[in-house]
């Protein structure tokens, strides 16, 4: 399928104006690649452009100054307003299989990637605008995000990278004066957005679907040297590809089951080749603990529901497979040893996953060593969960103080409707304790490096939204950042973080910005 037109008018221009004082040590290695990768084209300019939040441990990580980045003409180039020197604006080209059907062009629908910069730990990262304006992608959207999904994009993103996550992070998001058309009219905004890259899976089925195996080659080769080096010079370099990608996959979807993560748009061109967490739309975190809890209003048949994410997740990576058949071929001189090699390399998805899940369970539990019987005691405790609508975060809190105080299991018997079901099974878990032995307290000081006290809880959320949105009031939105930025300490005056939300209070569904 061909591109499709778009204005010339809107395409980059050679007079583009330079920020005079923020400086981003840009690279363009993706810009560096074939045309047929990306449109160049700059970002949209808005009316009033308004500094919401800068992420300043984040600037200095990428070698950035925070203060020049609140100055005018640094708002300007985060709201699109100016191009930084050294940036290509540019939309990416990508295809995806949506809710199981595929569609062959999708692409930056409302984003630009103005480059990468090289931060202070050697990594490169993509700097990317979201929001920031109509594309060749649009599909007849507007290109503009609200201010509402920005804010949720930037606090859940910021508390997954608090929580040990790979993930996208957000350096900044500024409103842009203007009034984008959902349901309702809602005040807009920009999100700069930074990634390890925006490779998808989607990249791939992208090229594959027009049987374009020249750039398909060039997308694989470039994804090697950016993420997988040390597969790079190897006897089989595109399979030792796609094993790294479904690796870093395992382990990613473990880590959202041990905190009761739930994505909720689970598209493969949502499905980062780097193993980051990427596009947040109608994500949220489980309370009371539902294996089929789904919150994303699109998701009518529950496909991506919380138990679901690791058969979505390898249904994912299969495409990633097909997508790259015709190099498997290469490699191993046939058709017929490509799909092996596939097949084989998809196989590895669910014991990774399974050793990474039992491993984060026995470490919630307090279990320093792998013993027989282990996985029974964790899958007993999560269906004694859902069984009594158990909160699954505090759940596994409040047994860190179980741990350190023998005997003392109030806190957590107070989360089950059925008390007496909890001790029931911590019958047997203390048992298992006992015949590990150790110090009581460092035990249950590891438990607490890996059992948060603070998620960003949905009503908080919508709490800090709806003030922001409604009434142009940062400061809710401001606090529940502060508490998720530290989610595994205890501290004065945050207790309203860590506590459940009420009955009235209950989210059930989440939307898509879009």
């Amino acid at each position: 399928m061909d591109l499709p037109t778009f204005s010339p008018a809107d395409l980059l221009s050679s007079e583009t104006l330079s920020g005079q004082h923020v400086r981003f040590s840009f690279g363009n290695t993706y810009a560096r690649l074939p045309e047929q990768f990306y449109v160049r084209l700059n970002p949209t300019p808005v009316a009033e452009p308004r500094l919401v939040k800068v992420n300043v441990e984040l600037a200095k990580k990428l070698k950035l100054n925070p203060d020049d980045l609140r100055s005018r003409e640094g708002v300007a180039i985060l709201a699109g307003n100016r191009v930084a020197e050294g940036a290509e604006p540019l939309a990416q080209v990508y295809a995806g299989h949506q809710f199981g059907s595929f569609v062959p062009q999708l692409g930056d629908g409302r984003t630009n990637l103005l480059g990468e910069v090289v931060g202070s730990d050697g990594m490169r990262y993509d700097v990317q605008l979201k929001g920031s304006g109509r594309t060749p992608f649009s599909r007849g959207g507007d290109g503009r995000a609200a201010l509402g999904p920005v804010l949720r994009e930037y606090i859940v993103s910021e508390a997954m990278a608090a929580l040990g996550v790979p993930t996208t992070r957000a350096l900044a998001a500024v409103t842009t004066g203007e009034r984008v058309l959902r349901d309702i009219a809602l005040p807009g905004a920009v999100l700069t957005r930074v990634a390890a890259s925006h490779l998808r899976v989607g990249t791939f089925q992208y090229f594959a679907a027009r049987g374009d195996v020249d750039n398909l080659r060039v997308l694989a080769n470039y994804a090697l040297a950016r993420h997988y080096c040390e597969a790079e010079h190897t006897e089989r370099p595109y399979h030792a590809l796609l094993q790294g990608v479904i690796a870093r996959q395992a382990k990613l979807i473990a880590q959202w089951m041990l905190l009761g993560f739930v994505h909720g748009v689970m598209n493969t061109d949502n499905t980062s080749i780097s193993g980051e967490t990427i596009d947040y739309g109608p994500c949220a975190f489980l309370e009371a603990y539902d294996p089929a809890k789904v919150f994303s209003s699109i998701d009518r048949g529950g496909r991506y529901a919380f138990d679901n994410q690791p058969h979505a997740a390898v249904w994912n990576l299969a495409r990633l497979a097909e997508a790259m058949l015709p190099l498997l071929a290469l490699e191993t001189r046939s058709e017929e040893g490509a799909i092996a090699v596939a097949n084989e390399s998809l196989a590895a998805f669910e014991p990774q996953f399974k050793t990474a899940r039992s491993a984060g369970l026995r470490g919630k539990l307090g279990l320093l060593t792998e013993r027989e019987g282990d996985e029974t005691l964790a899958e007993d405790l999560l269906q004694g969960m859902e069984d009594n609508e158990a909160d699954f975060t505090l759940t596994f809190r409040r047994l860190c103080d179980a741990a350190a105080e023998n005997k003392d299991d109030t806190g957590v018997r107070e989360l089950f409707a059925d008390p007496t079901a909890y001790d029931r099974w911590a019958v047997g878990w203390r048992r298992r304790l006992e015949a590990e032995g150790g110090d009581r307290q460092a035990r249950a000081a590891a438990m607490r490096g890996v059992n948060p006290v603070i998620i960003p809880r949905n009503h908080l959320v919508g709490e800090a939204l709806r003030a922001a949105s409604e009434r142009q009031d940062f400061q809710p939105f401001e606090d529940l950042l502060e508490a998720v930025s530290r989610p595994f300490e205890e501290r004065a005056g945050l207790e309203r973080y860590a506590m459940p939300a009420r009955p009235e209070e209950l989210v059930h569904a989440t939307f898509c910005g879009t």
